[in-house]
């Protein structure tokens, strides 16, 4: 990204949403580590293409790439990262216990700090339960 400040943004999103996603698992004994990972990658071709549409289902094919090219994790991790990508914009429907994680994370990022993002009402009512959750 030649913006030095979409590049800020896209990486404060990035890491903010692994810290958050890190967080949310453990509170819930989800993987913590795969959940990182999961939002460290979930946006990864609307910043290497430059393109949001359909970024989760791009996002998701070219993390899979990355995972198996690392040979550091098995089929059923890549499978359970990559899933949860594919996912993670269709924030109104709950698809698995690891994907909310990630939906969650991304939730909370944008409602606590992403300038770039509009918070849509969905999102707030994903936040308020997120609020009361963690008390």
């Amino acid at each position: 990204m030649d913006d030095s400040s979409l590049r800020r943004s896209g990486y404060i999103h990035l890491y903010g949403i692994s810290q958050a996603s890190a967080m949310i698992a453990m509170k819930r004994e989800e993987n913590v580590e795969l959940a990182a990972i999961a939002g460290m990658l979930h946006d990864i071709y609307t910043y290497t293409a430059k393109d949001s549409q359909n970024h989760a289902q791009h996002s998701s094919v070219m993390a899979k790439e990355i995972l198996e090219s690392l040979k550091l994790f098995t089929a059923g991790e890549i499978h359970l990262i990559c899933t949860a990508i594919y996912h993670h914009s269709n924030k109104e429907k709950i698809h698995s216990a690891f994907g909310e994680v990630l939906i969650d994370g991304d939730v909370l990022q944008h409602c606590l700090y992403s300038p770039l993002f509009q918070v849509m009402d969905y999102e707030k009512e994903r936040y308020e339960k997120l609020k009361a959750e963690f008390q």
